[in-house]
């Protein structure tokens, strides 16, 4: 059983990356199934046996960086904001052909609403709201998640013209501590 999960892996893996590559190449929309495939070397009815349509394996894909960037983010809001803007662009440059397809694509409005939703209800999970507050902690969760969006696009946009640390500095300064100093407790 674990040897056909490994083959599982793999198969979503080539796929995946097959998938990044190509759009880089040619825009998602040029991109096919076949296109794939071949670049994976993987049999075309292969792919069907995974997935439905390329949309399908994007998603994935976005699932997977959405889960190990939300792995990135400490639980309470107390932690060092710096810290984790410098983790979560660190991640963003190990992961830049993968963002920026993200970011990019076709249909990239769907992608986008899934990164807030997804984003979002990871900050209200890991925060607890100030009471009292003008601003609804779900107001504020989706204001950090879609002013992050923003700051790293900018980043990619810009190629990258300042490093991650200091990026996590903007981070924490700009949208961090003034969001969670208003909607969320210490």
């Amino acid at each position: 059983m674990q040897a056909q999960d490994r083959r599982v892996k793999r198969t979503h893996s080539l796929l995946s990356n097959a998938l990044i590559k190509l759009t880089l190449e040619k825009g998602y929309d040029a991109v096919t199934i076949r296109d794939i495939t071949e670049q994976a070397d993987i049999g075309y009815a292969t792919f069907f046996r995974h997935y439905k349509d390329k949309d399908i394996l994007l998603h994935e894909v976005l699932d997977v960086v959405l889960a190990e960037m939300i792995a990135l983010l400490p639980h309470g809001s107390a932690s060092d904001s710096a810290e984790v803007g410098t983790l979560i662009f660190k991640y963003v440059q190990e992961h830049q052909d993968v963002i920026q397809v993200l970011l990019r694509t076709r249909g990239s409005s769907d992608l986008l609403q899934h990164m807030l939703e997804s984003g979002s209800e990871s900050i209200l999970h890991k925060n607890k709201p100030r009471p009292g507050s003008p601003v609804p902690a779900e107001v504020a969760a989706y204001h950090i998640v879609s002013s992050s969006i923003a700051l790293i696009q900018w980043w990619l946009d810009h190629d990258r013209p300042y490093p991650p640390e200091q990026m996590g500095i903007i981070y924490q300064e700009l949208i961090a501590n003034p969001t969670s100093k208003t909607a969320f407790l210490a």
